[in-house]
C-alpha cells in the first residue's frame, strides 16, 4: 500500500479556462472515480473520500485521510469486486456503525495540465479538470475544477501559482472534494451567533464526534502521530463541554464522559510517547559523541510505542467502544433546551482556572502546575463553545489560554520525560540519559519562568471577554 501526503488548493473557473503559460511538461489524463461510502454518509461528514479509479484499464483504489492543511492518501491495487482488505480494515468502525459500504457516485475527469518545474526539481501539478457527473453512461451534469498541488516545491511557491491563476480568470472555491459537489453535499456550517445553547452544545460535541471517526482510520493505519493526537483532542474537548455543562444538565452525559476517560486513557498511552519520541529525537541530534546511548533510548520507546498501539487498535475493535460511539450519537441527537447563558458557562471555568492560578507560588510542586494545566484546558474549550456566538474578544481569549496550555504543557511533557529516562538508564546509555534529563530540567524553568506571563495574559483577556462592566 503507497501513502503519499497531498498538498493542494482547489479553484473554480468557467468552462472556456485556459491556463497560463507555465514551465514544464503538459499533462493530458482521463479516468473514471467511483466513490464509495456508507449509507448514512459517515465518510462525507468526517472529511474521508473513497474511490476506484479506472485509467488505462488500471484499477487504483484510493483512500484519502485528512491531516492538518492536507490529505493523505494511501492506495492500493484491486479490482470492482470490493475495497482492498487493507483499506477496508481501515474503515472497520464506519462499516460497522454506519453500514457496509456502497458505490454513491461514478465521475469521469478529463484532466489537462502541467507539471510545473523549476530547473530539475518538480514544483507541482497545475490542472484543469472537466468532470461528468454520470448515471450508467450517461452524463447528468458538469463542472470544471482547478487543482495546484505540490510535488516537490514549497507553500510559497504553490501560493505564486495560485496568484498567477487568479490573474487568469481562476476564482476561490469552497475547497469540497469532487464528490461532495456530485452528490450536493456541503460542509457542515458553524452556528449563527444567537444560537441557543442546546444547539451550540450539540453542534459542539456532534464536531468532536466527527473528529473521532475522521482519525480512527489513521490510528488503525498508525503511521502518523497527528491522527492519535486530534483523535484524543476530541475525546478530552467532549469532557471538558460535558463538564461545563454539568449545572444545567446535570449527569444526564457523566456515562458518555465516564466512556471518553476510558478511552483516552488507550489514547494518552500512545499519545504521550509519540511526544516524548519527537522531541527527544531532536535532542538526541545534538548529543555528538552520545549520541548511539540517546538512539537506544529512542529505540527502547519505539517498541513501547508500538506495543501500546497495537493495544489502542483492540480497543478500536472492541464492542465498547462501538457502543460508547452509538451512545454518544444518540446522546447528541436527544439532548434537551437548556436555560443558560453560554458565556456565564464559560466564566465559571475562568474563575475556576483563575483560583487555581492564585494559589501558585514560584515554589509550588509539579503537579499543582499540572493541575493548572487541567484547568487551562477545560477553559478553552468552554471559551470556544462561547466563541461561536462570535466576538474577537472571545477569540483571543481562547488563543491566550490555549498558550497557557502550551507552556504549562512544555512544563509537565519535561517532568514526564525526565521520570521516563530515569527508567530507562542502562551502562550504555547513561551518559546519554543524564545529559537528556539536564536538558528537560532546563526546559521545565524556562516554562516555569514564562508562565507567570500566559497566565496573567489569559486571565485578563478571559475578564475581558467575559465579566460584564457592574
Amino acid at each position: 500500500m503507497r501513502t503519499t501526503v497531498e498538498r493542494e488548493v482547489k479553484l473554480s473557473a468557467p468552462a472556456e479556462f485556459e491556463l497560463p503559460a507555465l514551465p514544464g511538461d503538459e499533462i493530458d489524463r482521463v479516468f473514471t472515480s467511483t466513490y464509495f461510502d456508507t449509507p448514512r454518509r459517515s465518510l462525507a461528514a468526517a472529511g474521508i473520500t473513497l474511490r476506484r479509479r479506472l485509467e488505462n484499464r488500471r484499477s487504483v483504489w484510493q483512500l484519502k485521510l485528512p491531516r492538518s492543511g492536507a490529505r493523505a492518501e494511501l492506495e492500493a491495487r484491486g479490482g470492482p469486486a470490493a475495497a482492498p482488505a487493507e483499506l477496508a480494515a481501515l474503515l472497520a468502525t464506519h462499516a460497522r456503525r454506519h453500514g457496509e459500504l456502497e458505490p454513491v457516485a461514478v465521475l469521469r475527469t478529463r484532466r489537462r495540465g502541467v507539471r510545473v518545474v523549476d530547473g530539475d526539481r518538480d514544483v507541482a501539478e497545475v490542472t484543469v479538470d472537466k468532470v461528468d457527473v454520470l448515471e450508467g453512461r450517461r452524463r447528468v451534469d458538469q463542472f470544471v475544477e482547478i487543482e495546484a498541488e505540490l510535488v516537490n516545491g514549497s507553500e510559497r511557491e504553490l501560493s505564486r501559482l495560485v496568484k498567477e491563476l487568479g490573474a487568469a480568470g481562476a476564482g476561490p472555491s469552497d475547497g469540497r472534494p469532487k464528490v461532495f459537489r456530485a452528490l450536493g453535499l456541503e460542509t457542515a456550517q458553524p452556528p449563527a451567533k444567537r444560537t441557543p445553547l442546546r444547539e451550540l452544545l450539540a453542534y459542539q460535541l456532534g464536531a468532536q464526534l466527527r473528529q473521532m471517526e475522521a482519525h480512527d482510520p489513521g490510528v488503525r493505519g498508525g503511521g502518523e502521530a497527528e491522527d492519535v493526537h486530534r483523535f484524543r483532542v476530541a475525546t478530552r474537548r467532549s469532557r471538558a463541554l460535558i463538564r461545563a455543562t454539568r449545572p444545567v444538565l446535570g449527569d444526564r452525559l457523566e456515562p458518555i464522559a465516564d466512556e471518553l476517560k476510558w478511552l483516552g486513557g488507550a489514547l494518552g498511552a500512545v499519545r504521550d510517547l509519540d511526544v516524548l519520541i519527537g522531541h527527544l529525537g531532536d535532542e538526541v541530534a545534538g548529543l555528538d559523541a552520545d549520541a548511539p546511548g540517546g538512539e537506544a533510548i529512542i529505540a527502547a520507546l519505539e517498541q513501547e510505542r508500538e506495543a501500546r498501539r497495537t493495544e489502542l487498535v483492540a480497543v478500536l475493535d472492541s464492542e465498547r467502544y462501538l457502543k460508547l460511539l452509538n451512545d454518544f450519537d444518540a446522546a447528541v441527537a436527544s439532548l434537551p433546551e437548556l436555560d443558560a447563558d453560554v458565556r456565564e458557562l464559560a466564566l465559571s471555568e475562568l474563575k475556576r482556572f483563575e483560583k487555581a492560578a492564585a494559589a501558585l507560588t514560584p515554589e509550588s510542586p509539579d503537579d499543582e502546575l499540572h493541575a493548572l494545566r487541567i484547568r487551562a484546558k477545560r477553559a478553552r474549550y468552554a471559551g470556544e463553545l462561547a466563541a461561536l456566538t462570535g466576538g474577537k474578544k472571545l477569540a483571543r481569549y481562547v488563543q491566550a489560554v490555549t498558550a497557557v496550555q502550551d507552556v504549562v504543557g512544555a512544563h509537565q511533557d519535561s517532568v514526564v520525560a525526565e521520570e521516563r529516562l530515569r527508567g530507562l538508564v542502562a551502562p550504555d546509555r547513561a551518559l546519554s540519559a543524564g545529559r537528556l534529563i539536564e536538558l528537560e530540567r532546563e526546559r521545565r524553568r524556562e516554562a516555569r519562568a514564562r508562565a507567570p506571563e500566559v497566565i496573567a495574559e489569559a486571565i485578563a483577556r478571559g475578564r475581558a471577554a467575559l465579566v460584564r462592566p457592574s
